[in-house]
Protein backbone atom coordinates (compact mmCIF):
# COMPACT_ATOMS: atom_id res chain seq x y z
CA UNK A 1 0.00 0.00 0.00
CA UNK A 2 1.36 3.70 -0.73
CA UNK A 3 0.14 7.03 -0.33
CA UNK A 4 -2.54 8.83 -2.78
CA UNK A 5 0.17 11.94 -2.34
CA UNK A 6 3.70 10.81 -4.92
CA UNK A 7 6.99 10.84 -3.31
CA UNK A 8 8.30 14.32 -5.24
CA UNK A 9 5.18 15.95 -4.07
CA UNK A 10 5.49 15.04 -0.10
CA UNK A 11 6.93 17.67 2.40
CA UNK A 12 6.79 17.68 6.05
CA UNK A 13 3.09 18.19 7.26
CA UNK A 14 1.71 21.34 9.11
CA UNK A 15 -1.82 19.77 8.87
CA UNK A 16 -2.55 16.53 9.57
CA UNK A 17 -4.49 13.74 8.08
CA UNK A 18 -7.50 12.11 9.29
CA UNK A 19 -6.14 8.59 9.60
CA UNK A 20 -2.95 7.47 11.14
CA UNK A 21 -0.35 5.35 9.61
CA UNK A 22 -2.25 2.25 10.99
CA UNK A 23 -5.26 2.83 9.08
CA UNK A 24 -6.09 -0.02 6.64
CA UNK A 25 -8.61 0.83 4.26
CA UNK A 26 -11.94 -2.11 3.91
CA UNK A 27 -11.70 -2.15 -0.21
CA UNK A 28 -8.66 -0.79 -2.37
CA UNK A 29 -8.91 1.98 -4.29
CA UNK A 30 -6.57 3.98 -6.55
CA UNK A 31 -4.80 6.92 -8.17
CA UNK A 32 -3.77 8.38 -11.36
CA UNK A 33 0.04 9.14 -11.53
CA UNK A 34 1.54 11.28 -13.95
CA UNK A 35 5.17 11.08 -15.01
CA UNK A 36 7.01 13.68 -12.67
CA UNK A 37 8.19 16.35 -15.26
CA UNK A 38 4.21 17.30 -15.53
CA UNK A 39 3.37 20.12 -12.93
CA UNK A 40 0.13 21.45 -13.98
CA UNK A 41 -2.47 20.50 -16.29
CA UNK A 42 -5.13 21.90 -17.90
CA UNK A 43 -8.94 20.73 -17.45
CA UNK A 44 -11.85 22.71 -19.88
CA UNK A 45 -14.60 22.59 -20.40
CA UNK A 46 -16.07 23.38 -23.67
CA UNK A 47 -20.24 23.42 -23.59
CA UNK A 48 -22.97 24.86 -25.87
CA UNK A 49 -27.05 25.08 -25.53
CA UNK A 50 -30.14 25.44 -27.10
CA UNK A 51 -33.68 25.29 -25.74
CA UNK A 52 -35.41 22.02 -26.15
CA UNK A 53 -35.14 18.38 -26.54
CA UNK A 54 -34.09 17.98 -30.20
CA UNK A 55 -30.49 17.07 -30.78
CA UNK A 56 -29.76 19.19 -34.62
CA UNK A 57 -29.65 22.63 -33.56
CA UNK A 58 -26.13 22.07 -31.88
CA UNK A 59 -24.56 19.66 -34.59
CA UNK A 60 -22.50 21.61 -36.69
CA UNK A 61 -21.19 23.51 -33.72
CA UNK A 62 -20.11 20.19 -31.98
CA UNK A 63 -18.50 19.19 -35.96
CA UNK A 64 -16.66 22.29 -35.95
CA UNK A 65 -15.43 21.62 -32.10
CA UNK A 66 -14.35 17.92 -32.77
CA UNK A 67 -12.12 19.21 -35.60
CA UNK A 68 -10.43 21.60 -33.63
CA UNK A 69 -9.77 19.00 -31.34
CA UNK A 70 -8.21 17.14 -33.67
CA UNK A 71 -6.02 20.06 -35.12
CA UNK A 72 -2.27 20.92 -34.05
CA UNK A 73 -1.72 21.05 -29.90
CA UNK A 74 -5.55 19.86 -29.03
CA UNK A 75 -5.78 18.43 -26.16
CA UNK A 76 -4.64 14.55 -24.95
CA UNK A 77 -8.07 13.48 -24.40
CA UNK A 78 -11.46 14.62 -24.86
CA UNK A 79 -15.21 13.51 -23.63
CA UNK A 80 -18.65 14.50 -24.61
CA UNK A 81 -21.67 14.82 -22.23
CA UNK A 82 -25.13 15.83 -22.95
CA UNK A 83 -27.74 17.03 -20.24
CA UNK A 84 -30.98 18.77 -20.58
CA UNK A 85 -31.31 21.92 -17.87
CA UNK A 86 -33.36 22.85 -14.97
CA UNK A 87 -34.50 26.06 -17.69
CA UNK A 88 -34.97 23.11 -20.48
CA UNK A 89 -31.97 23.50 -22.32
CA UNK A 90 -30.13 21.38 -23.96
CA UNK A 91 -26.28 21.34 -23.21
CA UNK A 92 -23.63 19.09 -24.67
CA UNK A 93 -20.32 19.36 -22.80
CA UNK A 94 -16.82 18.69 -24.22
CA UNK A 95 -14.49 17.89 -21.27
CA UNK A 96 -10.66 18.31 -22.97
CA UNK A 97 -7.51 17.91 -21.23
CA UNK A 98 -4.28 18.56 -21.57
CA UNK A 99 -1.20 17.82 -19.51
CA UNK A 100 1.20 20.50 -21.13
CA UNK A 101 -0.40 24.37 -20.79
CA UNK A 102 2.02 25.74 -23.69
CA UNK A 103 0.32 23.61 -26.14
CA UNK A 104 -2.95 24.37 -24.70
CA UNK A 105 -2.48 28.07 -24.90
CA UNK A 106 -1.01 27.55 -28.60
CA UNK A 107 -4.32 25.89 -29.53
CA UNK A 108 -6.49 28.19 -27.84
CA UNK A 109 -4.98 31.19 -29.18
CA UNK A 110 -5.29 29.95 -32.29
CA UNK A 111 -8.88 27.87 -32.66
CA UNK A 112 -10.27 27.50 -29.11
CA UNK A 113 -11.35 30.94 -28.06
CA UNK A 114 -13.02 31.19 -30.91
CA UNK A 115 -16.05 29.27 -28.94
CA UNK A 116 -17.20 32.04 -27.23
CA UNK A 117 -16.61 35.14 -29.54
CA UNK A 118 -18.62 33.71 -32.71
CA UNK A 119 -21.94 33.86 -33.13
CA UNK A 120 -23.86 31.04 -33.55
CA UNK A 121 -28.20 31.86 -33.87
CA UNK A 122 -29.73 30.20 -31.68
CA UNK A 123 -26.66 28.68 -29.58
CA UNK A 124 -24.95 29.45 -26.59
CA UNK A 125 -21.92 28.33 -26.13
CA UNK A 126 -19.34 28.81 -22.94
CA UNK A 127 -16.18 27.45 -21.65
CA UNK A 128 -15.27 26.59 -18.28
CA UNK A 129 -11.51 26.08 -17.65
CA UNK A 130 -9.02 25.57 -15.16
CA UNK A 131 -5.57 24.82 -15.47
CA UNK A 132 -4.38 23.64 -11.58
CA UNK A 133 -0.66 22.43 -10.58
CA UNK A 134 -0.55 18.66 -9.67
CA UNK A 135 -0.24 19.99 -6.28
CA UNK A 136 -3.88 21.06 -6.50
CA UNK A 137 -5.96 18.57 -7.27
CA UNK A 138 -6.38 14.27 -6.57
CA UNK A 139 -8.36 11.55 -8.07
CA UNK A 140 -9.43 8.08 -7.00
CA UNK A 141 -10.79 4.87 -8.97
CA UNK A 142 -12.49 1.71 -7.84
CA UNK A 143 -10.19 -0.04 -10.93
CA UNK A 144 -6.67 0.30 -12.04
CA UNK A 145 -7.33 -0.76 -15.89
CA UNK A 146 -10.31 2.31 -16.91
CA UNK A 147 -9.17 5.58 -16.36
CA UNK A 148 -11.38 8.68 -17.20
CA UNK A 149 -10.82 12.68 -17.19
CA UNK A 150 -7.08 13.76 -16.49
CA UNK A 151 -6.45 10.47 -16.07
CA UNK A 152 -6.20 9.57 -19.22
CA UNK A 153 -3.09 11.51 -19.67
CA UNK A 154 -1.43 10.12 -17.07
CA UNK A 155 1.57 7.52 -17.16
CA UNK A 156 -0.45 4.66 -15.16
CA UNK A 157 -2.42 3.90 -11.82
CA UNK A 158 -0.74 3.71 -8.46
CA UNK A 159 -0.63 0.72 -6.33
CA UNK A 160 -3.84 0.45 -3.47
CA UNK A 161 -3.18 4.06 -1.84
CA UNK A 162 -3.91 4.54 1.91
CA UNK A 163 -6.28 7.66 1.92
CA UNK A 164 -9.75 6.73 0.78
CA UNK A 165 -12.91 5.03 2.31
CA UNK A 166 -13.50 7.96 5.13
CA UNK A 167 -14.44 11.02 5.58
CA UNK A 168 -11.82 13.47 4.51
CA UNK A 169 -10.24 11.08 2.38
CA UNK A 170 -9.92 13.26 -0.63
CA UNK A 171 -8.50 16.43 1.29
CA UNK A 172 -5.72 14.15 2.41
CA UNK A 173 -4.98 13.40 -1.40
CA UNK A 174 -4.46 16.80 -2.40
CA UNK A 175 -0.69 17.61 -1.90
CA UNK A 176 -1.55 20.92 -1.12
CA UNK A 177 -3.24 19.38 2.01
CA UNK A 178 0.08 19.20 3.47
CA UNK A 179 0.24 22.88 4.51
CA UNK A 180 -2.59 24.88 2.97
CA UNK A 181 -6.25 24.56 4.73
CA UNK A 182 -7.29 25.58 1.12
CA UNK A 183 -10.01 27.68 2.62
CA UNK A 184 -12.12 30.38 0.41
CA UNK A 185 -10.30 33.98 -0.84
CA UNK A 186 -12.73 36.47 -1.99
CA UNK A 187 -16.23 36.74 -4.31
CA UNK A 188 -16.21 36.00 -7.67
CA UNK A 189 -17.02 38.91 -10.19
CA UNK A 190 -18.99 39.00 -13.01
CA UNK A 191 -17.98 41.36 -15.85
CA UNK A 192 -20.48 41.49 -18.79
CA UNK A 193 -19.88 42.88 -22.60
CA UNK A 194 -23.15 42.71 -24.08
CA UNK A 195 -24.01 38.86 -24.41
CA UNK A 196 -20.82 37.75 -23.36
CA UNK A 197 -20.18 37.52 -19.43
CA UNK A 198 -16.84 36.56 -18.21
CA UNK A 199 -17.10 34.97 -14.16
CA UNK A 200 -14.04 35.75 -12.44
CA UNK A 201 -13.73 33.56 -9.63
CA UNK A 202 -12.32 33.61 -5.96
CA UNK A 203 -9.39 31.72 -4.55
CA UNK A 204 -9.72 28.00 -3.78
CA UNK A 205 -13.06 27.64 -5.70
CA UNK A 206 -13.16 23.67 -6.12
CA UNK A 207 -14.41 21.38 -8.89
CA UNK A 208 -15.29 18.24 -8.64
CA UNK A 209 -15.94 15.34 -11.83
CA UNK A 210 -17.37 12.19 -10.73
CA UNK A 211 -18.73 9.63 -12.35
CA UNK A 212 -20.29 6.16 -12.72
CA UNK A 213 -19.39 3.53 -14.99
CA UNK A 214 -21.47 0.34 -15.57
CA UNK A 215 -20.63 -0.70 -19.20
CA UNK A 216 -19.70 -3.83 -17.78
CA UNK A 217 -22.40 -4.92 -15.42
CA UNK A 218 -24.69 -8.07 -16.64
CA UNK A 219 -28.08 -8.05 -16.18
CA UNK A 220 -28.49 -9.00 -12.65
CA UNK A 221 -26.65 -5.92 -11.67
CA UNK A 222 -27.38 -3.65 -14.04
CA UNK A 223 -31.37 -3.91 -12.89
CA UNK A 224 -29.89 -3.38 -9.10
CA UNK A 225 -28.12 -0.35 -10.14
CA UNK A 226 -30.59 0.92 -12.26
CA UNK A 227 -33.41 0.06 -9.81
CA UNK A 228 -31.79 0.73 -6.08
CA UNK A 229 -28.96 3.31 -6.62
CA UNK A 230 -28.92 5.65 -10.05
CA UNK A 231 -32.42 6.92 -8.46
CA UNK A 232 -31.33 7.73 -5.40
CA UNK A 233 -27.98 9.30 -7.38
CA UNK A 234 -30.48 11.47 -9.62
CA UNK A 235 -32.21 12.82 -6.32
CA UNK A 236 -29.38 14.29 -4.84
CA UNK A 237 -28.19 15.43 -8.16
CA UNK A 238 -30.91 17.51 -9.03
CA UNK A 239 -31.01 18.95 -5.26
CA UNK A 240 -27.78 20.19 -5.96
CA UNK A 241 -28.62 21.50 -9.19
CA UNK A 242 -31.67 23.20 -8.08
CA UNK A 243 -30.84 24.05 -4.40
CA UNK A 244 -26.71 23.93 -4.29
CA UNK A 245 -26.27 27.46 -4.25
CA UNK A 246 -27.55 27.88 -0.47
CA UNK A 247 -25.06 25.16 0.56
CA UNK A 248 -22.01 26.50 -1.58
CA UNK A 249 -22.88 24.56 -4.52
CA UNK A 250 -22.20 27.48 -7.15
CA UNK A 251 -23.45 25.13 -10.08
CA UNK A 252 -23.85 20.93 -10.91
CA UNK A 253 -24.47 19.11 -13.89
CA UNK A 254 -25.65 15.45 -13.71
CA UNK A 255 -24.87 14.36 -17.52
CA UNK A 256 -24.71 10.91 -19.48
CA UNK A 257 -21.66 10.57 -21.54
CA UNK A 258 -22.15 10.27 -25.02
CA UNK A 259 -19.74 8.83 -28.25
CA UNK A 260 -17.79 11.19 -30.09
CA UNK A 261 -20.61 11.45 -32.40
CA UNK A 262 -23.69 11.66 -29.67
CA UNK A 263 -24.77 8.49 -29.03
CA UNK A 264 -25.50 7.38 -25.46
CA UNK A 265 -23.45 5.45 -23.51
CA UNK A 266 -23.59 3.67 -20.20
CA UNK A 267 -21.39 6.14 -18.31
CA UNK A 268 -22.56 9.25 -16.44
CA UNK A 269 -20.79 11.67 -14.28
CA UNK A 270 -21.54 14.88 -12.21
CA UNK A 271 -20.17 18.24 -12.57
CA UNK A 272 -20.07 20.73 -10.09
CA UNK A 273 -18.44 23.96 -9.06
CA UNK A 274 -18.21 24.59 -5.14
CA UNK A 275 -17.17 27.25 -3.53
CA UNK A 276 -15.18 25.76 -1.15
CA UNK A 277 -13.41 21.94 -0.68
CA UNK A 278 -14.98 22.53 3.13
CA UNK A 279 -18.81 23.10 1.55
CA UNK A 280 -18.21 20.11 -0.40
CA UNK A 281 -17.54 17.83 2.90
CA UNK A 282 -20.14 18.95 4.46
CA UNK A 283 -22.32 17.97 1.95
CA UNK A 284 -20.91 14.45 1.59
CA UNK A 285 -20.95 14.29 4.84
CA UNK A 286 -24.05 15.07 6.21
CA UNK A 287 -26.43 16.50 3.75
CA UNK A 288 -29.17 14.09 3.43
CA UNK A 289 -29.21 13.48 -0.15
CA UNK A 290 -25.70 12.24 -0.14
CA UNK A 291 -26.00 9.99 2.98
CA UNK A 292 -28.65 8.54 0.94
CA UNK A 293 -26.39 8.30 -2.29
CA UNK A 294 -23.25 6.74 0.08
CA UNK A 295 -26.16 4.05 1.89
CA UNK A 296 -27.19 3.09 -1.64
CA UNK A 297 -24.00 2.40 -2.93
CA UNK A 298 -23.00 0.81 0.39
CA UNK A 299 -25.43 -1.72 0.19
CA UNK A 300 -25.21 -2.24 -3.57
CA UNK A 301 -21.57 -2.70 -3.33
CA UNK A 302 -21.68 -5.10 -0.03
CA UNK A 303 -24.12 -7.16 -1.73
CA UNK A 304 -22.10 -7.92 -4.50
CA UNK A 305 -18.88 -7.89 -3.19
CA UNK A 306 -15.65 -8.46 -5.67
CA UNK A 307 -18.19 -9.45 -8.16
CA UNK A 308 -19.20 -5.90 -9.06
CA UNK A 309 -18.41 -4.92 -11.98
CA UNK A 310 -19.42 -1.04 -11.47
CA UNK A 311 -16.36 1.32 -12.08
CA UNK A 312 -16.48 4.30 -9.90
CA UNK A 313 -14.40 7.51 -10.60
CA UNK A 314 -13.42 11.04 -9.51
CA UNK A 315 -11.31 14.39 -9.73
CA UNK A 316 -11.03 16.88 -7.39
CA UNK A 317 -9.45 20.28 -8.02
CA UNK A 318 -8.93 23.06 -5.66
CA UNK A 319 -7.75 26.47 -7.84
CA UNK A 320 -5.85 29.26 -7.12
CA UNK A 321 -7.51 32.33 -8.06
CA UNK A 322 -5.72 32.84 -11.41
CA UNK A 323 -6.57 28.93 -12.23
CA UNK A 324 -9.91 29.44 -12.92
CA UNK A 325 -11.27 31.24 -15.91
CA UNK A 326 -15.12 31.06 -17.28
CA UNK A 327 -17.20 33.13 -20.49
CA UNK A 328 -20.48 32.25 -21.64
CA UNK A 329 -21.55 33.82 -24.86
CA UNK A 330 -25.61 33.83 -25.31
CA UNK A 331 -26.51 31.56 -22.14
CA UNK A 332 -29.46 31.56 -20.10
CA UNK A 333 -28.30 33.02 -16.35
CA UNK A 334 -28.66 29.62 -14.63
CA UNK A 335 -25.83 28.37 -16.79
CA UNK A 336 -22.70 27.53 -15.06
CA UNK A 337 -20.72 29.75 -13.33
CA UNK A 338 -23.15 32.40 -13.52
CA UNK A 339 -25.02 31.52 -10.95
CA UNK A 340 -22.33 32.79 -8.50
CA UNK A 341 -23.12 35.78 -9.48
Amino acid sequence: MESAIPEHLQCPRTRHRRVGDDYTPPYPSFVARHAANVTRVVMAYFGVQWHGDAEAPGASALRELAAWFDADAGPGHWDRARYVDEAGFTNVICAAYWDEPARFERWFAARGQRWTRDERPGLGTFIERVLPGVDRYETLFSAPDRAEGIATLARGMSDTVLEHAYWGGARDRIPASQTDAMEPQGQPQLVRDGALVTVRPHGNLCLIRSGQDWSDTEADERTMYQRDVEPVLRAGMDFLRDDGVKIGCYANRYVQVQTRDGRPTDKSYGLSWWKSLSALERWAESHPTHVAIFGAAMKYLSTLGPAAKLKLYHEVTVARADDPWFEYLNCHDRTGMLRAG
